[in-house]
């Protein structure tokens, strides 16, 4: 019988998809942005909600949005003090998230093991319910029009702010999106890679892609496409293997930075040559304007 006819492996499988779709799809923009421990950040402030869902007895997923939604614009407005209080406040938050959330997960019955799950993946296999898997399509589908619809507007941001501001554009409000969105990617894809883990399938694929692609639009697609081979391949890996899924989908999206990393070279040998000639014959057939 194949993986594909069990139920849960259907599950993960297309929670593992969405995951790969939208975190490098946000992913693009954080690391535009020089932020790309925000996610592993982030990861700790969700903790807390898993903990307190866990003493409330309630569906993690929620708590934990919230708590992490909180979080980012928390961190946000922190980051605009721009003073060491401010620092020291973020550090309070961040590891202040996973002690509470540790703590809370004891005090429920639970204790560090009940959180593995949401830590690193561990059985995530067999943890994807079906509310789960349409609470995390809808929170994509909101990921995705955010990432590919805005897309203009946040690379201007991410390119030149004073000119995006010049511009017209909102930049204040888009910062905080950013943010804001980044930390619903991180939690909904905590039950198929894990809140410690996902920060690096935000980042890893968009360095993959950068690697490969050239242009904006160009790098976040391949960005979103290496993200989804990284997760499926991730998935299907642990089923056979017997490892946690969030570990083994990282492992695979490095090994694709390692591979891309080294064709990078013939590739750019191959796209000079092929330019080459496409220079040469408009030089040679250019006659110049006619009178």
């Amino acid at each position: 019988m194949s993986i594909f006819s069990y139920p849960f492996m259907q599950r993960a499988l297309l929670a593992a998809l969405l995951s790969g779709l939208v975190a490098p799809a946000v992913g693009m923009f954080i690391a535009q942005r020089r932020l790309s421990l925000l996610g592993d950040g982030l990861g700790h402030v969700a903790i807390m909600g898993v903990g307190l869902a866990l003493l409330m007895g309630t569906a993690p997923l929620p708590l934990a949005v919230l708590t992490c939604v909180a979080g980012s614009v928390t961190v946000k407005l922190l980051r605009q003090c721009g003073n060491a209080s401010g620092d020291l406040a973020l550090a309070v938050l961040f590891y202040g998230g996973i002690a509470s959330g540790v703590m809370m997960a004891g005090l429920a019955g639970q204790g560090p093991a009940g959180l593995s799950v949401y830590l690193f993946g561990v059985g995530a296999l067999t943890s994807v319910s079906e509310p789960d898997l349409w609470v995390i399509a809808f929170l994509a589908a909101v990921i995705l029009w955010f990432a590919l619809g805005l897309h203009p507007w946040l690379f201007a941001i991410c390119a030149d702010e004073d000119f995006a501001r010049v511009l017209g554009i909102r930049v204040k409000i888009l910062n905080l999106l950013i943010v804001v969105v980044a930390s619903v990617t991180i939690t909904l894809s905590m039950r198929t890679v894990g809140l410690l883990l996902i920060s690096a399938l935000m980042v890893i694929p968009v360095s993959t892609s950068q690697q490969l692609f050239t242009g904006f639009r160009t790098t976040l697609l391949g960005a979103m496409g290496l993200g989804v081979v990284a997760a499926l391949g991730g998935t299907v890996g642990s089923y056979f293997w017997d490892t946690a899924s969030g570990a083994t989908i990282v492992v695979s999206a490095i090994a694709l930075l390692g591979i891309a990393t080294t064709r990078a070279p013939l590739l750019q040998r191959w796209r000079r040559n092929s330019l080459v000639p496409v220079a040469d014959r408009e030089t040679t057939h250019y006659s110049g304007p006619t009178r």
